[in-house]
């Protein structure tokens, strides 16, 4: 209403009657050269695909359905271990350790004609104890040929792999509650990916993604979204999202670093506009439409 300066230390440009007949909405004349000065920028609102692409990082990590405990079916001693160490690599079919256990023991000298007196059903019922034990089958044919009573019951790997956990040294004595050894298998891993909160509805399982580790950095490995977390980390409001890689060459090693670009599916023809032109204020998003 009269000449001067504004809060802001602008000077007031007059405004005359009739010269802006505009009545939807508020209307503010800037000088050009003020504009110039401020370095204002103006962009045409467009319409177009809205990419959806969600870059964060994450860890490898075993592929859980890979993952082998073993656990004796009996108590006993470990008389010979022939996995020294965690890290070690064993193949399907390689022996473990060998246990000697009474109750095994017994089983085995049961399973005899003699024992049995010749009767097929108390043989059967023998043969079954055993595999219930966890005896091998080779261990159980070979005594039904020689009737040779083994005093040590050996163990062997249903699958290869590294030994990821390792929790018995010779000469111990395990029951059925201890877990004697993990085998992890290398060949496919798990990569543990992290998406915030507000990215989380732009992701579904099947969707391509990339991954890049500091030890290799130029190889992009290439995946799919395998599995989503059904809940949010409290602290760091995250979805989990799990990507699977194959593994062949085992380069990949689990808490291993990486960074993700999950491709996620674009808005379809949608009202769009940079990003710095929106004004944010309490509960609004503004923009300043140039007449």
């Amino acid at each position: 209403d009269k000449p001067g300066k504004s809060p802001m230390g602008m000077d007031l440009i007059p405004v005359y009657e009739g010269e802006d007949n505009d009545t939807s909405g508020p209307v503010v004349k800037i000088d050009p050269e003020v504009v110039n000065n401020l370095g204002v920028r103006t962009e045409p609102v467009t319409r177009s695909d809205l990419s959806r692409t969600i870059n964060t990082v994450g860890y490898l990590d075993y592929d859980e359905t890979l993952i082998t405990h073993i656990h004796p079916r009996t108590e006993g001693w470990i008389e010979k271990l022939l996995v020294r160490a965690e890290g070690d690599h064993v193949g399907k079919g390689e022996l473990l350790f060998e246990l000697y256990s009474p109750p095994l023991v017994n089983a085995q000298e049961e399973f005899s004609p003699q024992r049995s007196g010749g009767n097929k059903r108390l043989m059967a019922a023998s043969r079954e104890r055993l595999m219930a034990l966890d005896i091998p089958d080779s261990q159980i044919a070979r005594l039904e040929k020689d009737r040779n009573v083994s005093q040590y019951i050996n163990f062997f790997a249903n699958q290869s792999g590294v030994i990821s956990a390792l929790n018995v040294r010779e000469g111990m004595y395990i029951t059925p509650m201890t877990d004697v050894m993990t085998i992890a298998n290398l060949d496919q891993v798990w990569l543990l990916a992290e998406v915030f909160e507000r990215q989380a509805d732009w992701v579904s399982i099947g969707l391509n993604a990339d991954a890049t580790l500091p030890s290799m950095p130029s190889q992009v490995l290439k995946g799919k979204v395998d599995f989503i977390y059904p809940d949010l980390d409290a602290k760091t409001r995250t979805l989990r999202v799990r990507l699977k890689f194959e593994n062949p060459e085992r380069k990949l090693m689990p808490k291993m670093y990486a960074h993700v670009t999950i491709h996620g599916e674009p808005k379809m023809d949608v009202l769009n506009v940079p990003r710095e032109a929106l004004i944010r204020e309490g509960g609004e998003e503004r923009v300043i439409l140039a007449l």
